[in-house]
């Protein structure tokens, strides 16, 4: 096969910065056939495979990307599909450049291969030549036993489907009123169309997973009841909800708010469109605190709601952000201004409650702290004034304590995240298995895959060596 010496990726199509940053439509429109195949011919065709390593559900990527360069486009996306429930998804939002992008051989020389945007390309081909996805035959192994999924995230999405293909008879159990879990409510449409979420979640649907919306895990049934009820093993992928806020002065003013809230209004009950009436706060000067991904959407999100105004306040460097660089350099490209080194004290206000700015400090950077990040540190005397008539805080998110208060024997770190067997994920309670953010915390899309990836196995393992329930 003939190999492309081109140094740098194949450029993505894009909206302009100044139309995409007044509606909603996805940023990035994705390869054309001639561009996926030229992509594709700069694979290098390792022997032996880094970028394998580097992706935690183990797609085989130089498989997949020479399928592309030989024109097979369904057979690309179906070797995808052997490890990857949600093709479509990680092809959008996965960090790449963190994990199978980042162990490329060509990137020594040059750019890697855009693995993430062929990945994308094969699952797009694939939902619009494909109008019926063949139904997969269950392997004999779960014998239809019953496995509850807690929670309709990436987690819980993927672990229930590997089981459903083992045999399993498999419920998942969601809170909200539509399934997709942060997918659903923290991913803004523009990053991750919804539409494309809920023909994934049907893809399971038609393996014979089945979903229970407006199930609250803790209050309407227990982790206990849903044994009693027949399941033989229960994953807890309920993700990291509850939010974190800034611990400050004023914060309960009018217009202070968490990112969870802010994205969920936008995102899940479709704020952003005139034909539903969600309440949303639509301001002229928005002040966003934090440096991660969700800071960056929420940035964007506001700014497309109208804000003549957005800043992004962070007390560390630029060089520190946790958020992709893609999502810096579309925000930034949309407007979006970035005060760095700069903390908040307290929110500030006027007569009737209502948030008018923030006080904010600079900050220097000194010793790493534990997380090997050099920590910030107040300048004396530097206070002053960001104006916001609304602030966003998206400073990270916890699990809910819900699922560990209402069950016996389920134990916990201090951070409230489920404690669990690194190599099997079995929680402190027999038969109750975890993963994705409701074990780690907030973290990345494909992380929380594997984990439901592991768990099924190891749920798989478990129920063969336990005798039904008669």
């Amino acid at each position: 096969m003939a190999i492309n010496r081109q140094v740098e990726k194949t450029p993505m199509p894009e909206q302009e910065p100044l139309r995409r940053a007044s509606n909603f439509e996805e940023v990035a429109l994705g390869y054309s056939e001639d561009m996926a195949v030229n992509e594709a011919q700069r694979c290098l065709h390792c022997k032996n495979q880094p970028c394998v390593e580097g992706c935690p559900v183990n797609v085989q990527i130089p498989d997949f990307i020479a399928l592309i360069a030989g024109g097979d486009y369904e057979g690309a996306y179906r070797k995808i599909a052997e490890t990857n429930s949600l093709p479509a998804v990680c092809g959008r939002v996965c960090p790449q450049e963190n994990q199978c992008e980042s162990r490329c051989v060509r990137g020594l020389k040059g750019e890697p291969v855009a693995i993430g945007r062929l990945e994308r390309f094969a699952a797009d081909q694939h939902m619009e030549t494909v109008s019926e996805t063949p139904a997969e035959t269950a392997a004999p192994s779960g014998g239809g036993r019953r496995v509850a999924v807690i929670g309709s995230g990436p987690s819980g999405l993927t672990c229930a489907g590997d089981l459903a293909r083992m045999g399993y008879d498999v419920t998942i159990f969601e809170a909200f009123h539509t399934a997709g879990g942060v997918l659903m409510y923290g991913i803004p449409e523009f990053r991750l169309p919804k539409a494309i979420v809920q023909r994934e979640v049907e893809n399971l649907q038609k393996l014979g997973v089945k979903i229970e919306t407006n199930m609250v895990i803790g209050r309407i049934l227990s982790v206990d009841e849903l044994f009693d009820g027949g399941f033989e093993a229960v994953f807890v992928g309920s993700g990291a909800g509850l939010p974190g806020f800034l611990g400050i002065p004023g914060e309960g003013l009018l217009g202070v708010m968490s990112a969870n809230e802010f994205l969920t209004r936008v995102n899940l009950m479709k704020a952003y469109r005139d034909d539903y009436d969600t309440p949303i706060r639509r301001a002229r000067q928005v002040a966003v605190v934090g440096g991660g991904n969700v800071a960056m959407d929420a940035a964007r999100c506001a700014r497309r709601l109208g804000a003549e105004e957005v800043t992004i306040v962070y007390r560390r460097g630029e060089e520190e952000m946790p958020a992709r660089q893609e999502e810096i350099h579309h925000a930034r490209e949309e407007g979006i201004r970035f005060l760095f080194l700069t903390a908040p004290v307290q929110a500030v206000g006027n007569e009737q409650g209502e948030v008018t700015g923030l006080t904010c400090v600079r900050m220097e950077l000194g010793e790493p702290d534990a997380s090997g990040r050099r920590r910030p540190v107040p300048v004396e005397g530097s206070e002053h004034l960001v104006a916001a008539d609304l602030v966003i805080a998206a400073v990270g998110n916890a699990p809910n304590p819900l699922i560990r208060s209402t069950t016996p024997g389920l134990e916990t770190n201090r951070r409230g995240c489920l404690i669990v067997d690194e190599d099997t994920l079995c929680t402190t309670r027999s038969g109750v298995y975890a993963g994705g953010d409701a074990v780690t915390g907030a973290a990345t899309v494909i992380l929380a895959m594997g984990a439901g990836k592991r768990a099924a196995c190891s749920i798989d393992r478990y129920l063969k060596e336990k005798p039904p329930v008669s």
